[in-house]
Protein backbone atom coordinates (compact mmCIF):
# COMPACT_ATOMS: atom_id res chain seq x y z
CA UNK A 1 0.00 0.00 0.00
CA UNK A 2 2.36 2.54 -1.19
CA UNK A 3 1.29 5.71 -0.46
CA UNK A 4 2.82 7.87 -3.35
CA UNK A 5 3.16 7.11 -6.98
CA UNK A 6 6.12 4.81 -7.22
CA UNK A 7 9.66 6.64 -7.69
CA UNK A 8 13.33 6.27 -7.41
CA UNK A 9 14.50 5.36 -3.94
CA UNK A 10 12.40 2.66 -1.59
CA UNK A 11 8.75 2.40 -0.92
CA UNK A 12 6.77 0.10 1.04
CA UNK A 13 5.88 -2.29 -1.32
CA UNK A 14 9.34 -2.21 -3.13
CA UNK A 15 11.05 -2.69 0.58
CA UNK A 16 9.19 -6.13 0.90
CA UNK A 17 10.08 -7.11 -2.42
CA UNK A 18 13.73 -7.15 -0.87
CA UNK A 19 12.98 -8.91 2.11
CA UNK A 20 12.81 -12.71 2.34
CA UNK A 21 10.63 -15.06 4.66
CA UNK A 22 13.41 -17.66 4.85
CA UNK A 23 12.84 -19.62 7.75
CA UNK A 24 10.36 -22.70 8.19
CA UNK A 25 6.81 -22.32 9.49
CA UNK A 26 6.57 -22.71 13.31
CA UNK A 27 3.82 -22.75 15.92
CA UNK A 28 3.59 -19.55 17.96
CA UNK A 29 4.40 -19.93 21.52
CA UNK A 30 0.55 -19.61 23.90
CA UNK A 31 0.06 -16.79 26.44
CA UNK A 32 -1.82 -13.56 24.91
CA UNK A 33 1.31 -11.29 26.83
CA UNK A 34 -0.99 -8.72 25.78
CA UNK A 35 -3.35 -6.12 27.90
CA UNK A 36 -6.39 -6.34 29.08
CA UNK A 37 -9.05 -3.58 27.18
CA UNK A 38 -9.38 -1.17 29.33
CA UNK A 39 -12.20 0.60 30.56
CA UNK A 40 -12.40 3.81 28.37
CA UNK A 41 -11.95 7.18 29.78
CA UNK A 42 -14.20 9.70 29.16
CA UNK A 43 -11.62 11.40 27.41
CA UNK A 44 -9.97 8.44 25.74
CA UNK A 45 -13.18 7.59 24.28
CA UNK A 46 -14.11 11.36 23.25
CA UNK A 47 -10.33 11.61 21.36
CA UNK A 48 -11.18 8.02 19.40
CA UNK A 49 -14.00 9.28 18.31
CA UNK A 50 -12.70 12.24 17.49
CA UNK A 51 -10.36 10.46 15.31
CA UNK A 52 -12.79 8.39 13.86
CA UNK A 53 -15.14 11.27 12.94
CA UNK A 54 -11.62 13.74 11.17
CA UNK A 55 -10.85 10.50 9.05
CA UNK A 56 -14.52 10.00 8.06
CA UNK A 57 -14.63 13.49 7.21
CA UNK A 58 -11.25 13.20 4.88
CA UNK A 59 -13.07 10.29 2.95
CA UNK A 60 -16.15 12.46 2.76
CA UNK A 61 -14.04 15.77 1.47
CA UNK A 62 -11.20 13.75 -0.35
CA UNK A 63 -12.77 12.09 -2.60
CA UNK A 64 -14.77 12.92 -5.91
CA UNK A 65 -18.15 12.34 -5.40
CA UNK A 66 -19.05 11.10 -8.89
CA UNK A 67 -17.05 8.24 -8.48
CA UNK A 68 -16.26 8.05 -4.77
CA UNK A 69 -12.38 7.91 -5.43
CA UNK A 70 -10.26 8.58 -2.44
CA UNK A 71 -7.21 10.55 -3.02
CA UNK A 72 -3.81 8.83 -1.77
CA UNK A 73 -2.90 11.85 0.10
CA UNK A 74 -3.86 15.38 0.90
CA UNK A 75 -2.36 18.61 2.22
CA UNK A 76 -2.30 18.48 6.02
CA UNK A 77 -2.99 22.19 6.69
CA UNK A 78 -6.57 21.89 4.98
CA UNK A 79 -8.82 24.36 6.40
CA UNK A 80 -11.78 24.52 4.61
CA UNK A 81 -12.25 20.77 3.23
CA UNK A 82 -11.73 21.52 -0.29
CA UNK A 83 -9.52 18.74 -2.38
CA UNK A 84 -5.76 19.75 -2.53
CA UNK A 85 -2.33 17.69 -3.30
CA UNK A 86 0.71 17.36 -4.92
CA UNK A 87 -0.40 14.70 -6.88
CA UNK A 88 -4.21 14.20 -8.01
CA UNK A 89 -4.17 10.63 -7.72
CA UNK A 90 -6.76 8.03 -6.24
CA UNK A 91 -5.60 5.06 -4.28
CA UNK A 92 -7.66 1.94 -4.25
CA UNK A 93 -6.69 1.30 -1.45
CA UNK A 94 -7.61 4.23 0.62
CA UNK A 95 -11.00 3.83 -1.43
CA UNK A 96 -11.09 0.31 0.71
CA UNK A 97 -10.27 2.24 4.02
CA UNK A 98 -12.71 5.01 2.63
CA UNK A 99 -16.00 2.63 2.56
CA UNK A 100 -15.23 1.01 5.77
CA UNK A 101 -14.63 4.26 7.28
CA UNK A 102 -18.28 5.54 5.65
CA UNK A 103 -19.55 2.86 7.70
CA UNK A 104 -18.06 3.51 10.88
CA UNK A 105 -19.49 7.44 9.87
CA UNK A 106 -23.29 6.21 8.90
CA UNK A 107 -23.09 3.64 12.37
CA UNK A 108 -21.39 6.94 14.38
CA UNK A 109 -24.18 9.06 12.73
CA UNK A 110 -21.33 11.73 11.84
CA UNK A 111 -22.92 12.34 8.17
CA UNK A 112 -26.90 11.77 7.28
CA UNK A 113 -27.30 8.12 6.02
CA UNK A 114 -28.97 9.03 2.82
CA UNK A 115 -25.96 10.74 1.53
CA UNK A 116 -23.42 8.29 2.75
CA UNK A 117 -25.90 5.39 0.87
CA UNK A 118 -25.48 7.11 -2.26
CA UNK A 119 -21.93 8.16 -1.96
CA UNK A 120 -21.64 4.13 -1.47
CA UNK A 121 -23.67 3.22 -4.47
CA UNK A 122 -22.11 5.93 -6.20
CA UNK A 123 -18.55 4.53 -5.49
CA UNK A 124 -19.36 0.65 -5.95
CA UNK A 125 -20.77 1.42 -9.40
CA UNK A 126 -17.46 3.24 -11.25
CA UNK A 127 -15.73 0.86 -9.41
CA UNK A 128 -17.50 -2.69 -11.21
CA UNK A 129 -18.69 -0.11 -14.36
CA UNK A 130 -16.20 2.63 -15.15
CA UNK A 131 -12.97 2.13 -13.34
CA UNK A 132 -10.74 -0.61 -15.96
CA UNK A 133 -9.81 -4.06 -14.87
CA UNK A 134 -7.56 -6.87 -15.23
CA UNK A 135 -9.32 -10.28 -14.26
CA UNK A 136 -10.92 -7.98 -11.68
CA UNK A 137 -8.00 -6.58 -10.07
CA UNK A 138 -7.69 -2.68 -10.32
CA UNK A 139 -4.43 -0.33 -11.09
CA UNK A 140 -2.90 0.81 -7.47
CA UNK A 141 -3.22 4.59 -8.57
CA UNK A 142 -5.37 6.07 -10.90
CA UNK A 143 -6.61 9.63 -12.09
CA UNK A 144 -9.08 10.69 -9.14
CA UNK A 145 -11.54 12.40 -11.85
CA UNK A 146 -10.84 9.89 -14.68
CA UNK A 147 -9.83 6.76 -13.61
CA UNK A 148 -7.31 6.25 -15.71
CA UNK A 149 -4.36 4.27 -14.38
CA UNK A 150 -1.12 6.49 -13.16
CA UNK A 151 2.03 5.86 -15.37
CA UNK A 152 3.85 2.70 -14.23
CA UNK A 153 1.48 2.04 -11.45
CA UNK A 154 0.81 -1.77 -10.56
CA UNK A 155 -2.39 -3.70 -11.28
CA UNK A 156 -2.10 -4.91 -7.44
CA UNK A 157 -3.16 -7.97 -5.50
CA UNK A 158 -3.02 -6.66 -1.91
CA UNK A 159 -4.71 -3.30 -2.73
CA UNK A 160 -7.66 -4.64 -4.76
CA UNK A 161 -7.60 -6.96 -1.91
CA UNK A 162 -8.05 -3.57 0.64
CA UNK A 163 -10.37 -2.12 -1.63
CA UNK A 164 -12.67 -5.43 -1.70
CA UNK A 165 -12.59 -5.68 2.19
CA UNK A 166 -14.39 -2.23 2.20
CA UNK A 167 -16.37 -3.44 -0.27
CA UNK A 168 -17.47 -6.41 2.09
CA UNK A 169 -18.09 -3.63 4.90
CA UNK A 170 -20.39 -2.00 3.09
CA UNK A 171 -22.08 -5.02 1.73
CA UNK A 172 -22.67 -6.33 5.39
CA UNK A 173 -23.64 -3.02 6.37
CA UNK A 174 -26.14 -1.61 5.08
CA UNK A 175 -29.47 -3.07 4.24
CA UNK A 176 -29.21 -1.77 0.51
CA UNK A 177 -30.16 -4.03 -2.90
CA UNK A 178 -28.32 -1.84 -4.72
CA UNK A 179 -25.11 -2.16 -2.39
CA UNK A 180 -25.50 -5.50 -2.46
CA UNK A 181 -25.43 -6.58 -5.59
CA UNK A 182 -22.56 -4.16 -6.91
CA UNK A 183 -20.86 -5.28 -4.11
CA UNK A 184 -21.30 -8.72 -4.48
CA UNK A 185 -20.41 -8.61 -8.19
CA UNK A 186 -16.93 -6.50 -7.65
CA UNK A 187 -16.02 -9.52 -4.89
CA UNK A 188 -17.18 -12.02 -7.39
CA UNK A 189 -15.61 -11.14 -10.62
CA UNK A 190 -11.95 -11.37 -9.56
CA UNK A 191 -10.34 -14.31 -11.08
CA UNK A 192 -7.87 -15.20 -7.69
CA UNK A 193 -6.17 -17.87 -9.71
CA UNK A 194 -4.54 -15.64 -12.54
CA UNK A 195 -3.04 -13.85 -9.79
CA UNK A 196 -0.90 -16.73 -8.77
CA UNK A 197 0.73 -17.24 -12.13
CA UNK A 198 1.21 -20.42 -12.19
CA UNK A 199 2.59 -20.85 -8.58
CA UNK A 200 1.44 -21.50 -5.43
CA UNK A 201 1.99 -17.93 -3.87
CA UNK A 202 0.41 -14.82 -5.22
CA UNK A 203 2.45 -12.50 -7.33
CA UNK A 204 2.34 -9.10 -5.96
CA UNK A 205 0.64 -7.71 -9.30
CA UNK A 206 0.88 -6.85 -12.72
CA UNK A 207 3.63 -4.18 -14.30
CA UNK A 208 4.04 -2.70 -17.52
CA UNK A 209 2.37 -5.94 -19.17
CA UNK A 210 4.06 -8.55 -16.76
CA UNK A 211 3.28 -9.99 -14.05
CA UNK A 212 5.72 -9.35 -10.96
CA UNK A 213 8.67 -11.17 -10.12
CA UNK A 214 8.05 -10.89 -6.26
CA UNK A 215 5.22 -12.43 -4.48
CA UNK A 216 3.49 -12.80 -1.54
CA UNK A 217 5.27 -15.72 -0.01
CA UNK A 218 6.33 -14.97 3.75
CA UNK A 219 3.56 -13.62 6.61
CA UNK A 220 2.68 -9.92 6.33
CA UNK A 221 -0.57 -8.43 5.60
CA UNK A 222 -0.56 -10.94 3.16
CA UNK A 223 -3.85 -12.78 5.07
CA UNK A 224 -6.88 -11.15 3.64
CA UNK A 225 -5.62 -11.98 0.09
CA UNK A 226 -5.00 -15.44 0.94
CA UNK A 227 -8.46 -15.07 2.88
CA UNK A 228 -10.57 -13.78 0.00
CA UNK A 229 -9.23 -15.38 -2.61
CA UNK A 230 -9.71 -18.83 -0.76
CA UNK A 231 -13.42 -18.09 -0.11
CA UNK A 232 -14.52 -17.11 -3.49
CA UNK A 233 -17.51 -18.73 -4.42
CA UNK A 234 -16.91 -17.86 -8.03
CA UNK A 235 -12.61 -18.10 -8.60
CA UNK A 236 -11.26 -19.34 -5.57
CA UNK A 237 -7.81 -20.83 -5.07
CA UNK A 238 -6.96 -24.36 -3.12
CA UNK A 239 -7.67 -23.69 0.44
CA UNK A 240 -4.07 -25.41 0.48
CA UNK A 241 -2.55 -22.00 -0.52
CA UNK A 242 -2.88 -20.77 2.98
CA UNK A 243 0.00 -23.32 3.71
CA UNK A 244 2.42 -22.16 0.79
CA UNK A 245 3.71 -18.88 2.35
CA UNK A 246 6.04 -19.06 5.09
CA UNK A 247 5.89 -17.75 8.59
CA UNK A 248 9.95 -16.81 9.39
CA UNK A 249 10.56 -16.36 13.08
CA UNK A 250 11.58 -13.25 15.05
CA UNK A 251 13.70 -13.27 18.41
CA UNK A 252 13.96 -10.04 19.73
CA UNK A 253 14.66 -9.30 23.75
CA UNK A 254 12.62 -12.45 24.57
CA UNK A 255 10.17 -11.77 22.40
CA UNK A 256 9.38 -14.38 20.03
CA UNK A 257 6.96 -14.10 17.05
CA UNK A 258 6.40 -14.90 13.62
CA UNK A 259 7.65 -11.73 11.69
CA UNK A 260 9.56 -11.16 8.67
CA UNK A 261 12.01 -7.51 9.11
CA UNK A 262 8.86 -5.50 7.86
CA UNK A 263 7.64 -2.44 8.56
CA UNK A 264 4.67 -2.79 12.08
CA UNK A 265 1.91 -2.26 9.66
CA UNK A 266 2.34 -5.58 8.69
CA UNK A 267 0.96 -7.22 11.48
CA UNK A 268 -2.48 -4.42 11.54
CA UNK A 269 -3.95 -4.38 7.92
CA UNK A 270 -5.69 -8.15 7.81
CA UNK A 271 -6.87 -7.57 11.69
CA UNK A 272 -8.46 -4.33 10.66
CA UNK A 273 -11.62 -6.69 8.95
CA UNK A 274 -10.81 -10.17 9.88
CA UNK A 275 -11.66 -11.30 13.60
CA UNK A 276 -8.96 -13.47 14.32
CA UNK A 277 -9.39 -12.52 18.38
CA UNK A 278 -9.33 -15.85 19.93
CA UNK A 279 -8.96 -18.15 17.47
CA UNK A 280 -5.73 -20.30 15.74
CA UNK A 281 -4.87 -22.03 12.77
CA UNK A 282 -2.02 -25.08 12.61
CA UNK A 283 0.70 -22.27 12.86
CA UNK A 284 -0.32 -19.30 15.16
CA UNK A 285 -2.46 -17.88 17.23
CA UNK A 286 -2.52 -14.62 15.04
CA UNK A 287 -4.06 -11.84 17.10
CA UNK A 288 -2.18 -12.70 19.82
CA UNK A 289 1.45 -13.26 17.51
CA UNK A 290 0.88 -9.06 16.59
CA UNK A 291 0.46 -8.21 20.65
CA UNK A 292 3.93 -9.26 20.63
CA UNK A 293 5.13 -7.56 17.48
CA UNK A 294 3.63 -4.09 18.99
CA UNK A 295 5.22 -5.09 22.49
CA UNK A 296 8.75 -6.36 20.67
CA UNK A 297 8.10 -2.84 18.61
CA UNK A 298 8.10 -0.37 21.48
CA UNK A 299 10.98 -2.39 23.32
CA UNK A 300 12.54 -1.81 19.88
CA UNK A 301 12.05 1.51 19.49
CA UNK A 302 12.81 2.48 23.47
CA UNK A 303 16.43 0.63 22.94
CA UNK A 304 17.46 2.97 20.29
CA UNK A 305 17.77 5.74 22.99
CA UNK A 306 17.20 8.81 20.09
CA UNK A 307 14.17 10.55 22.23
CA UNK A 308 11.50 7.54 22.07
CA UNK A 309 9.37 7.42 25.26
CA UNK A 310 6.31 5.32 26.51
CA UNK A 311 4.82 8.72 25.15
CA UNK A 312 6.34 8.98 22.22
CA UNK A 313 7.12 5.45 19.97
CA UNK A 314 6.21 4.01 16.97
CA UNK A 315 7.23 4.03 12.99
CA UNK A 316 6.21 2.24 9.96
CA UNK A 317 6.59 2.90 6.58
CA UNK A 318 6.05 6.52 6.09
CA UNK A 319 7.11 10.21 4.84
CA UNK A 320 10.24 11.92 6.53
CA UNK A 321 12.36 14.80 6.66
CA UNK A 322 14.40 12.88 3.81
CA UNK A 323 11.91 11.41 1.93
CA UNK A 324 9.78 8.36 2.00
CA UNK A 325 11.15 5.75 3.75
CA UNK A 326 9.61 1.72 4.48
CA UNK A 327 11.28 1.75 8.37
CA UNK A 328 10.54 -0.24 10.83
CA UNK A 329 12.12 -2.55 13.72
CA UNK A 330 13.09 -5.06 15.55
CA UNK A 331 15.50 -5.38 13.64
CA UNK A 332 16.02 -1.56 12.41
CA UNK A 333 14.58 -1.16 8.72
CA UNK A 334 15.31 2.15 7.51
CA UNK A 335 17.33 5.41 8.94
CA UNK A 336 15.22 5.84 12.19
CA UNK A 337 16.50 9.27 13.45
CA UNK A 338 13.45 9.79 16.24
CA UNK A 339 10.47 10.33 13.87
CA UNK A 340 7.06 9.10 14.81
CA UNK A 341 4.34 7.71 12.85
CA UNK A 342 1.01 8.15 14.91
CA UNK A 343 -1.13 4.98 12.51
CA UNK A 344 1.89 2.71 13.93
CA UNK A 345 0.25 2.91 17.60
CA UNK A 346 -3.25 3.68 16.44
CA UNK A 347 -2.87 0.53 13.99
CA UNK A 348 -2.46 -1.57 16.74
CA UNK A 349 -4.96 0.17 19.87
CA UNK A 350 -7.02 -3.36 19.70
CA UNK A 351 -3.39 -5.16 20.72
CA UNK A 352 -1.68 -3.25 23.07
CA UNK A 353 -4.78 -0.52 23.95
CA UNK A 354 -3.19 1.04 27.19
CA UNK A 355 0.40 1.73 25.62
CA UNK A 356 -1.11 2.79 22.19
CA UNK A 357 -3.25 5.17 23.73
CA UNK A 358 -0.75 7.05 25.58
CA UNK A 359 0.84 7.51 22.52
CA UNK A 360 -1.91 9.04 20.76
CA UNK A 361 -2.98 10.94 23.67
CA UNK A 362 0.36 12.55 23.81
CA UNK A 363 0.73 13.25 20.34
CA UNK A 364 -3.14 15.11 20.45
CA UNK A 365 -1.36 17.76 22.89
CA UNK A 366 1.16 18.74 20.55
CA UNK A 367 -1.08 21.13 18.75
CA UNK A 368 -2.52 21.52 15.28
CA UNK A 369 1.06 21.29 13.81
CA UNK A 370 0.54 17.40 14.56
CA UNK A 371 -3.23 16.95 14.51
CA UNK A 372 -5.24 18.93 12.29
CA UNK A 373 -8.72 18.90 10.34
CA UNK A 374 -8.81 15.00 9.11
CA UNK A 375 -6.18 14.08 12.26
CA UNK A 376 -3.13 13.36 12.54
CA UNK A 377 -0.46 13.99 10.14
CA UNK A 378 1.54 10.98 8.24
CA UNK A 379 4.54 11.77 10.01
CA UNK A 380 6.36 14.09 12.79
CA UNK A 381 9.71 15.00 14.38
CA UNK A 382 8.62 17.84 16.50
CA UNK A 383 12.40 17.65 18.21
CA UNK A 384 13.64 18.45 14.45
CA UNK A 385 11.13 20.60 13.75
CA UNK A 386 9.82 18.80 11.13
CA UNK A 387 5.81 18.06 10.30
CA UNK A 388 5.01 16.61 7.19
CA UNK A 389 2.41 18.74 5.24
CA UNK A 390 0.53 15.63 4.17
CA UNK A 391 -1.97 13.16 5.39
CA UNK A 392 -2.81 9.72 3.90
CA UNK A 393 -5.76 8.05 3.56
CA UNK A 394 -4.43 4.41 4.38
CA UNK A 395 -2.78 5.96 7.65
CA UNK A 396 -5.96 7.39 8.62
CA UNK A 397 -8.20 4.27 7.45
CA UNK A 398 -6.14 1.99 9.67
CA UNK A 399 -6.72 4.06 13.06
CA UNK A 400 -9.96 4.58 11.94
CA UNK A 401 -10.63 0.85 11.77
CA UNK A 402 -8.60 0.63 15.20
CA UNK A 403 -9.75 2.94 17.01
CA UNK A 404 -13.34 1.46 16.07
CA UNK A 405 -12.59 -2.31 16.72
CA UNK A 406 -11.09 -1.36 19.88
CA UNK A 407 -14.21 0.61 21.64
CA UNK A 408 -16.85 -1.72 20.07
CA UNK A 409 -15.37 -4.65 17.23
CA UNK A 410 -18.19 -2.74 15.30
CA UNK A 411 -15.82 -3.26 11.88
CA UNK A 412 -15.08 -6.98 13.17
CA UNK A 413 -18.29 -8.39 13.63
CA UNK A 414 -19.39 -6.35 10.31
CA UNK A 415 -16.98 -8.48 7.83
CA UNK A 416 -17.47 -10.87 9.51
CA UNK A 417 -21.27 -11.13 8.19
CA UNK A 418 -19.86 -12.08 5.07
CA UNK A 419 -20.04 -15.72 4.19
CA UNK A 420 -17.00 -15.85 2.67
CA UNK A 421 -14.86 -14.65 5.16
CA UNK A 422 -16.30 -17.21 7.95
CA UNK A 423 -15.90 -19.72 5.56
CA UNK A 424 -12.20 -19.21 4.32
CA UNK A 425 -10.91 -19.71 7.56
CA UNK A 426 -12.84 -22.39 8.36
CA UNK A 427 -11.40 -24.18 4.85
CA UNK A 428 -7.52 -23.46 6.15
CA UNK A 429 -8.04 -24.93 9.70
CA UNK A 430 -9.01 -22.19 11.96
CA UNK A 431 -10.76 -23.01 15.04
CA UNK A 432 -11.41 -21.61 18.57
CA UNK A 433 -8.89 -21.77 21.23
Amino acid sequence: MEPTVPHSGITRRSALQLLAGAAAATTLPRGLLGQAKPALSRGDDALLDDMERRAALYFWEQADPANGQVLDRAYANNMDGKMRSRRPLSSIAATGFGLSTLCIADHRNYFPHDAIVDRVRTTLDFHLNKLPNNHGFFSHFNDLHSGKAADHSEISSIDTTILLCGVLTARAHFNDAKITGLATKLYERVEWPWMLNGGDTFSMGVLDGAFIKSRWDHYCELMMLYLLAIGSPTHPVPPGCWDKFTRPRMVFKGFHYISAPDPLFVHQYSHAWFDFRNKRDFYADYFANSIIATRAHKAFCLSLKIGYTDDYWGVTASDSARGYVAWGGPPALGHIDGTVVPCATAGSLPFLPVDCLRVQRSLRTMGDRVYGRYGFRDAVHPAANWYDEDVLGIDLGISALMAENLRTGFVWSTFMRNPEAARAMKLVGFRQG
